[in-house]
């Protein structure tokens, strides 16, 4: 295996989610690099602390490990500064578990349709909090970090649903949203 992905429902869904898959992306884009997908739905950043913790990354080499996850925490889940102090322990562990491998920290994607809805407008004002504080974790080296969000938004921030039907979960579309924009600098980070 040389390319992981980490996260919840929104990484299962790369390959795992019947509605939402996207293995045509996938193939195109990460079949060259012997991917595996450790997705799982509904998780949340303590599922994955302690996956990690109890040996899902035993053993394994891969040379980049994409990381997505916290959207479920998002508030009223979990204040930010918990958000924010998990992820960073997540990539703190998986660079003690597999030194040799590069950490891809990509932001928590927005959700909600509707931006001028004020439940929606909070919740995506808390993301931005969380993504500006995981910005900070990118040392240009073993972490880059990388936000893709707005390619989600239309021009008024609206999210579309031929983009994310539920405004959360990526269509087919959103996927191919996703690996273009993450495609330059993984590509950078598996040289």
């Amino acid at each position: 295996m040389g390319l992981l992905f980490i996260g919840d429902s929104i990484t299962e869904g790369w390959i795992h989610n019947a509605k939402n898959q996207a293995p045509d992306v996938w193939k195109s884009h990460y079949w060259q690099y012997n991917p595996a997908d450790f997705g799982i739905g509904g998780d949340r950043t303590e599922h994955v602390l302690w996956r990690i913790d109890h040996g899902e990354l035993d053993g394994l080499t891969p040379k980049v490990v994409v990381v997505m996850i916290g959207t479920n925490n998002v508030p009223p889940g979990n204040p930010v500064e918990e958000i924010v102090a998990a992820d960073t322990k997540i990539v703190q562990e998986i660079h003690d578990k597999i030194p040799d491998a590069k950490v891809l920290l990509l932001g928590i994607f927005p959700r909600g349709a509707d931006p001028k809805d004020p439940k929606v407008a909070g919740m995506r004002a808390e993301i931005k909090q969380i993504n500006s504080e995981l910005a900070k974790l990118d040392d240009g080296n073993k972490t880059r970090y990388l936000d893709i969000g707005d390619k989600f938004l239309d021009g008024d921030g609206v999210i579309q649903k031929d983009i994310m039907s539920d405004a959360l979960h990526p269509t087919p579309k959103g996927y191919q949203i996703w690996a273009d924009a993450m495609q330059p600098l993984l590509d950078e980070m598996m040289k």
